[in-house]
């Protein structure tokens, strides 16, 4: 049987397609599902009470590291060209060694804060500084009254649910939302804010 009728065989008889596993971050277990189950139902049921209120409380964020300088990625070196013409070679390039770490925080509307750290990595000494020194006069210039009502910030790094971190919200009189643990989804900020950011922006 040749090459070609056994692709045939599969593909347009059988319908079968070959595709790769989805990545997921951890395996849950039982007990994760149940309570990523109480937490999804418990935001529901809020935003049932409270409607767009609700989602206009929340003021999330996160961090990735931005090199000085991105290399152009293979989808990006995409362009047109006639049969005639040679194939276009590009050589695999590595990011610089020089980079930053770029903390944004957003709510429904726009982002609100963007801030950049040359070293060292988040923690909470930083991260509690962050908010008190940078977020809050932030929050109260751009998002007015904002201040006044109830804020739930999303966030669930270990910097950002350490002892010293919740001490801080108690006295900032914000409330830290809950968040399923080990979820398997891809975080939202990765796949729409940072993402996009790294394909079409050089530093």
């Amino acid at each position: 049987m040749s090459v070609g009728s056994a692709y045939s065989l599969i593909h347009d008889s059988l319908k079968f397609s070959k595709v790769c596993a989805r990545w997921v971050p951890k395996e849950l277990t039982e007990e994760h599902k149940r309570k990523r189950l109480e937490v999804c139902s418990r935001h529901l049921a809020c935003y049932r009470e409270e409607g767009d209120n609700f989602l206009q409380q929340i003021v999330t964020g996160d961090e990735t590291w931005i090199h000085h300088y991105e290399p152009e990625r293979k989808r990006q070196s995409v362009q047109w060209k006639p049969p005639s013409s040679p194939v276009v070679k590009k050589f695999k390039m590595r990011p610089s060694a020089g980079k930053l770490m770029l903390t944004v925080f957003w709510d429904s509307r726009r982002p609100i804060l963007k801030t950049y750290q040359e070293r060292g990595t988040v923690t909470s000494a930083t991260y509690c500084d962050m908010l008190q020194r940078e977020l809050k006069p932030a929050i109260c210039s751009k998002r007015r009254g904002k201040l006044s009502k109830e804020i739930l910030l999303l966030h669930n790094a270990r910097p950002h649910t350490a002892t010293h971190t919740l001490e801080t919200l108690k006295q900032l009189r914000w409330e830290a939302m809950k968040h399923p643990a080990y979820s398997p989804d891809l975080v939202p900020s990765d796949f729409h804010l940072f993402g996009p950011l790294k394909k079409t922006i050089f530093m």
